[in-house]
């Protein structure tokens, strides 16, 4: 039996497994080592961290992780999760079970991207969602945003402190007379003509006319899914984001089910590494007074 089993092993789950480990308590990783910035060749935004490459950041922040001895880490996809107990029972794709105390999702989410050939190639390397994460290094130079869901207005209005920014409704939204005047005195560009295809070294917006658009960077808007079933196993509650669902938490980052904590990209409305390692780190130590004054 586990003090705590924190499933997903990423920036935010390593983060709370590191003040859990720092108590002294016995913890379990379980991770299927899928992370969700992987296409990203950098991480930005994150202090001490920024430019580096995102993988080595989580490969020795794991290995940080493991000095300490009270922690184990199995490399594997946690299949189920249910009460049991005083505690919770964990199965794996092994057929391996693990028992804890407390239970920390950590799990992710999936981004499902706008279906327009050439895009997801590109996704992480001149195709991206976050300004912050990746802006500055377009060097100013010409931006679009790819619409796909509303919430492409408000990326519209933003890019243009990154560079010259054209809106590529797609079909997909179109804005109002107030929203066009809003995106006039941000010096967007309106774009109506249907995206064909993306090509090019970086992110050349082919249209259905045959003209191509050649842009330093496309912005454009993922919905996201769960990436494990076991938040909706657990009979966690939810809430929806502007971007899908994700899990519903109280202030110390428990879930509506007593027990059950969550953390990063499931747990948030949108996020990035500072904010997993930030919010990973208040859940893990709310974990471990759980574990003390309950």
């Amino acid at each position: 039996m586990f003090d705590v089993i924190i499933v997903g092993g990423s920036y935010a789950g390593i983060s709370a497994g590191l003040q859990l480990a720092r108590a002294r308590r016995k913890v379990l990783v379980i991770d299927a080592g899928v992370r969700r910035n992987r296409f990203a060749r950098s991480s930005h935004g994150f202090l001490g961290q920024d430019g580096r490459d995102p993988a080595v950041i989580a490969d020795q922040a794991r290995q940080q992780l493991l000095a300490y001895p009270t922690v184990q880490w199995l490399a594997r996809s946690a299949v189920s999760a249910a009460k049991e107990g005083d505690g919770f029972r964990v199965t794996l794709d092994s057929a391996e079970q693990f028992g804890g105390r407390r239970l920390i999702l950590a799990t992710g989410v999936v981004d499902e991207l706008p279906g327009v050939p050439g895009l997801a190639e590109r996704w992480g390397h001149s195709v991206f969602h976050c300004p912050y994460c990746h802006g500055f290094e377009l060097d100013g130079g010409k931006i679009g945003v790819l619409a796909a869901s509303p919430v492409a207005m408000h990326h519209a209005m933003m890019l243009p402190d990154w560079g010259p920014t054209t809106f590529f409704l797609n079909g997909v939204f179109e804005p109002d007379a107030e929203q066009l005047a809003q995106l006039a005195r941000r010096g967007v560009q309106v774009e109506r003509e249907a995206v064909v295809s993306i090509g090019g070294e970086r992110a050349a917006v082919s249209l259905a006319s045959g003209r191509v658009v050649e842009l330093a960077g496309l912005f454009t808007q993922p919905h996201t899914q769960m990436a494990s079933s076991l938040p909706a196993q657990l009979g966690c509650a939810f809430e929806e984001g502007p971007m899908g669902a994700f899990i519903k938490v109280d202030a110390m980052r428990e879930t509506s089910v007593p027990g059950v904590f969550a953390c990063g990209d499931a747990a948030v409305a949108a996020g990035n590494v500072a904010i997993a390692v930030g919010e990973g780190a208040r859940t893990g130590g709310a974990a471990h007074h759980s574990l003390i004054f309950r």
